[in-house]
């Protein structure tokens, strides 16, 4: 074998994967590795599908080309019990691109997931309800901007409360902050590779100049816009915020206020934009 390509034991694939052979270990990598870009449907794919073989296992089910459609359709049924139905459809949509990518690669004759129906789920109104803007102001004004934390933490809350997500905030580079017109804008990357352009309200303006002067990140026009810090100096380094730890600041984890962002950034609360 290639000893450029790593093998699918040493990547520890699967047990039922594994008993399919070195192809299909290598096949699985790969619909994780090169057919999904975006790392959040990437973890979301791989826990379904890990969830599901594991299933399988239990269920008697010797290898991954031994699945059969009930097998599919007997685990989606278990799934309503503890998830909520927009889950039970992506953790199917997961399987069913699983095996897509296992008939292509002909690991497999047939997709055991293609004739598995989901939940039926419709929904005419956010369920979401809207943060009160003296709830927003109120997590602004706790931050203290005498540090460069302080300073990525306001400006960062700014963006989410004026019209970002927390994902395309935190993957804003330096020079996505500019002048155009002697007004300030800033440029948000999206899913599927589009790019938003829009002007700053006078007040995030004033946060994000704030954010790249006291931190001394502006000269950095290739680096990450929101960094982390490094321990004991307060001072921030060249490494991206990951999205995993923006909820872990604004006044601890136990803060009131941090309850607050958390609602906000795992998108159970609209946030009422403070900015005015």
């Amino acid at each position: 074998m290639n000893p450029i390509v790593p093998s699918a034991r040493a990547a520890s694939v699967p047990a039922l994967v594994d008993a399919a052979g070195e192809r299909a270990g290598i096949r699985f990598l790969e619909v994780f590795a090169l057919a999904i870009r975006n790392p959040h449907t990437r973890r979301a794919y791989a826990r379904a599908a890990a969830g599901f073989l594991a299933w399988c296992a239990g269920a008697g089910v010797t290898s991954i080309t031994a699945v059969q459609p009930l097998h599919v359709a007997s685990w989606i049924e278990l799934q309503p019990q503890t998830l909520s139905a927009p889950t039970v459809k992506q953790r199917l949509a997961a399987i069913r691109h699983l095996f897509d990518w296992l008939v292509i690669g002909q690991i497999i004759p047939h997709n055991p997931a293609a004739s598995v129906r989901g939940p039926s789920h419709t929904t005419k109104k956010g369920r979401a309800p809207v943060l009160d803007a003296t709830e927003a102001r109120q997590l602004l004004d706790s931050i203290d901007v005498s540090t460069p934390i302080g300073l990525r933490h306001r400006a960062l809350i700014a963006l989410v409360f004026s019209f970002a997500r927390v994902g395309a905030a935190l993957a804003m580079r330096v020079d996505d902050v500019y002048v155009q017109q002697r007004r300030l804008g800033v440029r948000l990357r999206e899913k599927g590779g589009r790019q938003h352009e829009m002007p700053c309200h006078h007040t995030l303006e004033a946060y994000l100049h704030a954010h790249l002067d006291g931190t001394g990140i502006a000269s950095d026009s290739k680096g990450p816009l929101c960094r982390t810090n490094r321990r004991g100096t307060g001072q921030l380094n060249a490494t991206p915020l990951p999205q995993a730890n923006a909820y872990a600041w604004c006044g601890g984890a136990r803060s009131p206020l941090a309850s607050v962002w958390r609602s906000v950034i795992t998108r159970s609360v609209r946030p009422a934009s403070p900015l005015t």
